[in-house]
């Protein structure tokens, strides 16, 4: 009985195929997950546990979870994202529930998760869709203070979700979708507005014009941030720089000894996307990743700091 684990950061960008790039950097991107594609075909997942973030399509502030695996999936559509059900292993899904609460680790389950292109995009970049193989999605919280699970706390998740994939058969592809450093124009419980408060706290369907209105406003943000507007938070490659060598090397304490409050300082309010990647990285031996495949990318254009980062433990 084998348990292969293998790990994949990726970042992801509704902006992707919206916003203009430069040639060589749409080139290089294109390059980069092509790379990655080949490379986890070749490698061939029996499962994927897919970790990413939500933006007020399926989770919102009336009840606000740090945590939650689906048992059952269905994708929005939003931006260029597919739309539809996630192949869930519904059965694999429950059990890991099971065993985290069986490790004292409280966990929230979805019998109807809602998940926008944080989890679609990963799979429309590797599989050109929704037909993958079987997937567990788990939800992390990542823009809704105070239940942003704090940095060791998913260290300690992922860990618990590598003790329970140990004793599965087959292959297992920890993918961490989100990150690295940005700050998208995601409205928080602070904006001046109730109307929009009352949008990100009430679980509610957009409208076809409510979508392209914040397609719009995402879009034009992200042009503003190319062009330099104070307005907008830069991206920090030297931060994502750090992220990425210490998920590669897997010397995770280096990044447990930030402060929680630096992460938004340094790298944007949704860098804690970012976490999504520890909580992969965890699950794994803390060996280094042998040689893989690894892409660095700062495009403001897409709101992004790009990174994508694949390998098994050396």
């Amino acid at each position: 009985m084998t348990h292969d684990l293998a790990f994949l950061g990726m970042s992801h960008t509704p902006l992707y195929g919206l916003n203009p790039v430069a040639p060589e950097v749409e080139a290089g991107l294109k390059q980069a997950l092509a790379d990655a594609r080949a490379a986890v075909h070749a490698w061939q997942p029996d499962r994927v546990v897919l970790i990413g973030a939500d933006h007020y399509n399926g989770f919102f502030n009336e009840l606000m979870p740090p945590f939650c695996i689906g048992t059952n999936a269905t994708a929005v559509g939003d931006y260029l994202t597919p739309a539809g059900p996630l192949n869930v292993a519904a059965d694999a899904a429950l059990a890991l529930v099971t065993h985290l609460m069986d490790e004292n680790f409280d966990i929230a389950v979805s019998r109807r998760m809602q998940v926008d292109h944080g989890f679609a995009q990963s799979l429309q970049f590797l599989w050109g869709g929704l037909d993958t193989p079987p997937v567990i999605p788990l939800f992390v919280n990542a823009v809704a203070p105070p239940t942003i699970p704090r940095l060791s706390r998913c260290r300690d998740l992922g860990a618990s979700i590598g003790r329970f994939l140990e004793k599965l058969p087959g292959r297992t592809l920890l993918i961490g979708s989100g990150g690295l450093s940005h700050e998208p124009p995601v409205p928080t419980l602070q904006h001046p507005d109730p109307a929009v408060r009352e949008r990100i706290t009430r679980k509610q369907e957009s409208t076809p014009q409510e979508r392209q209105a914040k397609t719009a406003r995402v879009m034009a943000a992200g042009m503003a941030l190319a062009a330099r507007d104070p307005a907008f938070k830069p991206l920090n490659p030297e931060w994502d720089a750090v992220w990425m060598d210490a998920i590669q090397q897997g010397e995770l304490d280096t990044l447990l000894n930030r402060s929680e409050d630096s992460i938004a300082f340094e790298a944007g309010l949704s860098a804690h996307e970012s976490k999504s990647w520890l909580i992969a990285r965890a699950a794994l031996p803390a060996r280094p990743l042998a040689d893989g495949v690894r892409f660095y990318r700062a495009i403001p254009e897409y709101m992004a700091g790009f990174g994508l980062l694949f390998g098994e433990p050396a």
